[in-house]
Parts: structure tokens; C-alpha cells; sequence
């Protein structure tokens, strides 16, 4: 096992990440920029190392200085989080050239899942329908492979989305109605794609509107082993960002959870997964139809509602596989015992359109009792900087029904006191009041049709 972590990341993931190492009675390492200087994660931290280059809103993309710290620190892994750094490959072979341990997939396992439209392929491969688009990855400063895909665009009907093919968990998407907008979506992919995840090509997918989004938990470790460990329903989101999560997912009948759960360990086992895996699929109601979507190879933000529905601590999970042990039961020993549900609080104003609400925090007070668990990455005083995501902290609830998380949730929300910066627990208390979510039939296109 580990002795020392450096936690490549910051805000409330990277304090996630340290509690577990805390318990596993492992070190860790935080890394901060100017920004963070008095973040909770350097807090935490058995020690704090200042990240020195980049410029703003960069720092904790500088790979080789992150090795650098690392080394001098002696740690021997580092954990990445999500964003920044976790699902680059670069990164991953610089670990390995530095004799780090790189907590998430090995690099062979990435690059089977990178670029995104070569997992699209397989998956067509090995029999698992997917959503019609382009069949490789285009270069961006590729200008016949453009036309092409504009050609490809007017052939499966507008709209389409762009995504990066190096990409995940929104970053670099957009949704293009005709040729000019691809365009832009494009010239979009490009800038994000290579900062975030050090790829410059992009492919195209039909828009569903329409759809439920549900993604798949996958654990597997380095002798073969595999789990599926539950779905989440992921539909309540904006601008390809989730907002709101559950598990298990409503209006999904048991014997398609149970196909779309095989099929996601199929997906795992033919991308040679080593690590966590998440496998996102959309789902038709009216068909009652899945099409594979995306894999992300990284811990999710949303993580924390699998764990209290199933007592997995994934963030552990991970840690002992990269350390080269075996994943911690057998899949008939997989219980699913609560309904959990996860609101992301960001510093963000709902009623202007989620307009980004930088500033100090000058009061805080965060919900407790039973049912109730918070992941935070601040504290009264933190600053919220407009160079990073504004995400402040989750919530978490469960309960032995739907409707007692539900209940819960809304406890919890009403609890809750954020002064200093607009939240978006306004919207969420008006989502959960929603009939769509109480009928648990909403889709991708809730938020727009939510009336606050």
C-alpha cells in the first residue's frame, strides 16, 4: 500500500480524496496556486506544496511540475481527482516514466477509451447500438475532414453534437443547429480539448433531446475482475453539466437496469478496464431503447450517491487497485440497500440564467442529521475564484425510499445557509417540487422547461 498521496486537484474532491487517505492512514500531499493558498484541501493536508508556473486558472495543468513536487515530496502516487489532469494520457505516461503510481486507469486502458470515437467503434464491434454519428476522430485544423463532417451532420439531420474526442464530463460540447454553428462548435473543441485533456480532434453525434441520461458504475482491478456497482440517473443537467443525481434511477424497468448493467461490463472488459469506469448511456422512454454514449475512465463528481447506496467507498476502491490488490467482493455480494440523491450547490445565480457568482463566502452554516452528508471544499471566509469551476459543495441524502431521500434533500436544502455569493439551491429546491421530478420521468431537457 500507499505511504504518501499528492493529491493533484483542489476544492472539495481533493479533501474527498484525503479523508479516504486519512482513514486508510495514508499522507497526503495538496498542491495549491496563489488562489488556494487558504483552500480547505491545504488544510487537510499532512503537507502543502505551491504549484509556481502556469498562469491563472492553469496551475494545476502543469504536469511536469506536479511530478516535480511529487518526487520532492516523496510521495509515491498521485491521485488526479476529476478534470484537470485525470484523463489525460500524457500525464499518465509521465507518472510512469517518474515511477509514480498513477490512481485511475493504467495507459493502455486510456488509450483504449481515448479518443471517444474509437470506444464508439468498438462498441458497434462488439454489438452495442450507438448513437449515429462520425465513425473517427477529425483534426480540427483538418479542413477536408471538416466538410466531412458537415456532410455527415446533414446526413443524420441536424442537430448534432460536437464533442472532443479526448473529452469528458461536459468540457469542450456544444449542441451546433446547422453548418455555421458546427463551425464555432468546433473552433470551441479545439481550444478546450487540447487544454484539458491534451487532444485537438473532435467527432459528432446526433442530438436526442429527448432522452434520459444514466451512466453505469464499473469497478475492475488488475487480475481481470470486474463489478457493476449501480446506475445513476444523470438527466437534470445544463450545458451537458449535471446539476442533480440518483441512484437507483426511476421509470428504469428492472430487466433493461439489468441488460444496460451487462452491457456496461461488456464495454469495460473490451477496453481492457483496470480501474473505475463509468459507461454512459442515453435511454429512449417511449422506446424503451439504450444507446451507448461515452466512458469516462476518472472518479465522477457524483460518485458519492453510489456509495451510499451500495457502503463502497470507490475513493478507497480506487486507491487499492492501483496499489495492485483485488477488488473487495464478488458480484452476487453487491448490495443496493438506500435511494440516494445528490445536489451539486454551485456559486451560481439560477435566476440569471446560472450566471457565475464569484466572491467571498461571509457566512456559512451546512446541514446535519441523519440521512445527510456534505462534501464541501470551503469554508466560511473562502474566496470563490472566477478562474475554476464555482462549485462550492454537494449534497448528499438517502433513505430507504425514494420519497424519505427526497424529503431529506429538501431538509437539507432549507438547512442550509450560503451568504456572500448566490447559490443554485433556490433551483433545486424548485426542481425537487417539480411534477417531472416527482415522477421521476424527466429528461436532458428538464431545466429548460423548469419554470422557477
Amino acid at each position: 500500500m500507499f505511504d504518501k498521496i499528492l493529491v493533484a486537484n483542489r476544492g472539495e474532491i481533493a479533501v474527498r480524496v484525503m479523508r479516504t487517505c486519512r482513514e486508510m492512514g495514508i499522507r497526503t500531499v495538496a498542491v495549491y496556486t496563489d488562489d488556494d493558498a487558504n483552500g480547505l484541501h491545504v488544510r487537510l493536508a499532512d503537507e502543502a506544496r505551491r504549484i509556481e508556473s502556469g498562469g491563472p486558472g492553469q496551475g494545476y495543468l502543469q504536469m511536469q511540475e506536479l511530478v516535480s513536487i511529487a518526487e520532492k515530496a516523496h510521495a509515491d502516487a498521485i491521485h488526479p481527482g476529476y478534470g484537470f489532469l485525470a484523463e489525460n494520457p500524457r500525464f499518465i505516461e509521465l507518472c510512469d516514466a517518474h515511477h509514480l503510481a498513477f490512481i485511475g486507469p493504467s495507459n493502455a486502458s486510456m488509450c483504449n477509451a481515448k479518443p471517444k470515437n474509437k470506444a464508439r467503434s468498438l462498441m458497434k464491434m462488439i454489438g452495442i447500438p450507438v448513437v449515429p454519428g462520425s465513425e473517427e476522430a477529425i483534426r480540427c485544423s483538418d479542413p477536408e475532414g471538416i466538410r466531412h463532417a458537415v456532410e455527415i451532420a446533414e446526413g443524420i439531420g441536424w442537430p448534432v453534437i460536437v464533442k472532443p474526442s479526448g473529452g469528458g464530463g461536459g468540457i469542450g460540447m456544444r449542441i451546433a443547429r446547422d453548418r455555421e454553428e458546427m463551425l464555432k462548435a468546433i473552433r470551441h473543441a479545439q481550444v478546450r480539448g487540447e487544454r484539458a485533456f491534451g487532444i485537438s480532434s473532435f467527432y459528432i453525434e446526433k442530438f436526442l433531446p429527448g432522452a434520459k441520461h444514466i451512466e453505469s458504475q464499473v469497478l475492475a482491478d488488475k487480475m481481470g475482475h470486474f463489478l457493476n456497482i449501480g446506475h445513476r440517473d444523470c438527466s437534470i443537467q445544463r450545458r451537458f453539466q449535471k446539476l442533480i443525481e440518483e441512484t437507483p434511477c426511476p421509470r428504469l424497468p428492472y430487466l433493461l437496469s439489468m441488460k444496460m448493467g451487462i452491457a456496461a461490463v461488456e464495454i469495460a472488459m473490451a477496453l481492457q478496464c483496470d480501474s473505475l469506469m463509468t459507461v454512459e448511456f442515453l435511454y429512449c422512454q417511449d422506446t424503451r431503447e439504450f444507446f451507448f454514449n461515452e466512458v469516462n475512465c476518472r472518479l465522477q463528481v457524483e460518485h458519492g450517491i453510489t456509495e451510499l447506496a451500495t457502503g463502497i467507498d470507490i475513493v478507497k476502491e480506487q486507491i487499492r487497485i492501483a496499489a495492485g490488490e483485488a477488488l473487495p467482493c464478488s458480484q452476487e455480494e453487491v448490495r443496493f440497500q438506500t435511494h440516494a440523491i445528490e445536489c451539486r450547490i454551485t456559486a451560481e445565480d439560477p435566476a440569471k440564467d446560472f450566471l457565475p457568482c464569484p466572491g467571498r463566502v461571509t457566512r456559512l452554516h451546512l446541514p446535519h442529521g441523519l440521512g445527510v452528508r456534505v462534501d464541501e471544499g470551503i469554508v466560511e471566509g473562502s474566496e470563490i475564484s472566477p478562474l475554476y469551476d464555482p462549485m462550492l459543495f454537494k449534497l448528499l441524502t438517502w433513505g430507504r425510499t425514494r420519497d424519505e431521500a427526497v424529503m431529506r434533500m429538501k431538509r437539507a436544502l432549507r438547512e442550509t445557509v450560503v451568504e456572500g455569493v448566490r447559490t443554485t439551491i433556490p433551483f433545486h429546491l424548485s426542481a425537487l417540487e417539480s411534477e417531472k421530478f416527482t415522477s421521476g420521468t424527466y429528461t436532458t431537457r428538464f431545466v429548460k422547461r423548469l419554470t422557477m
